[in-house]
């Protein structure tokens, strides 16, 4: 019988969960937004990514499962648990192996990940004491506009000046931005300025972690259009966009782990 490996990222904002064949073959994946218990969220998005999968009917029909990301501890059905930092590492390996530095925008936190030759984590740099700049932060931003967040992440493209946010705080970030909104000031001009100052959070983080010709973006984040321009323009580094889902980063690098040690548990017999 074929074998299957799973992944299951439960984030803070969206837990992700992506099944593997034993070649490596994404055979199924499930993104769904977190609900207060991390336990009824991994249990909620697998029982959805295995009805993709005729021959899989319970997380024991696979042979090896990995938990990750903020409430990785709380996969019940894994056989063991892996950071994040490593998990989105492996899973931009396995998507461009070219790729040696990530910038991961979180629900609740910025990370800079510098990636060795074998997928492995060469380095990192976090920002987790503020929420400015993270999906949260994002979430509020269009909030304040009254606009969806893909609305609001086109919404600074059409920009010809950038009005600088000078709060760092999500709090007195909108309410900087719902003064100025206020004043009528144009509102493409104050996205651009919101995306150029978490252009410039993700500009120390990926400094951080050794980023140099170019960088792609994981996360729910990575598809903001708005701030791959504006990473762009303050890190004078091209953002190389992903083939795979960016939001599945994390899941798919558990899923790839657990293929790794699977098949290395399986030869050992």
């Amino acid at each position: 019988m074929k074998k299957y490996f799973g992944g299951c990222d439960v984030g803070s904002t969206y837990t992700k969960c992506v099944i593997l064949d034993e070649d490596g073959k994404m055979v199924a994946h499930t993104t769904m937004k977190s609900k207060m218990n991390s336990e009824k969220s991994a249990r909620a998005a697998m029982e959805e990514t295995l009805a993709q999968v005729p021959d899989l009917n319970s997380p024991e029909d696979l042979a090896y499962l990995i938990g990750t990301g903020y409430g990785r501890n709380k996969v019940p059905f894994a056989q063991e648990n892996i950071s994040e930092i490593s998990c989105h590492a492996m899973g931009v390996h396995v998507t461009d192996p070219k790729v040696r530095s990530i910038i991961d925008i979180g629900g609740q936190d910025i990370k800079g990940i510098a990636i060795d030759t074998d997928g492995t984590v060469k380095n990192f740099a976090m920002n987790d004491k503020c929420a400015a700049g993270t999906g949260r932060f994002y979430e509020t931003m269009a909030n304040a506009f009254e606009m969806s967040l893909p609305e609001f992440s086109k919404l600074s493209l059409t920009a010809k000046n950038v009005i600088p946010i000078t709060a760092q705080c999500t709090v007195f970030a909108e309410s900087e931005v719902i003064t100025l909104v206020g004043e009528g000031k144009p509102t493409d001009e104050i996205a651009a300025g919101i995306q150029r100052s978490v252009a410039k959070r993700c500009f120390i983080m990926a400094k951080k972690a050794g980023a140099t010709d170019s960088v792609t973006l994981t996360g729910g984040c990575a598809k903001n259009d708005g701030l791959k321009k504006a990473i762009e323009q303050v890190l004078k580094l091209k953002v190389v966009d992903l083939k795979t889902d960016p939001q599945l980063m994390g899941a798919l690098g558990a899923a790839e782990y657990a293929r790794q040690k699977g098949l290395a548990k399986g030869k050992g017999r």
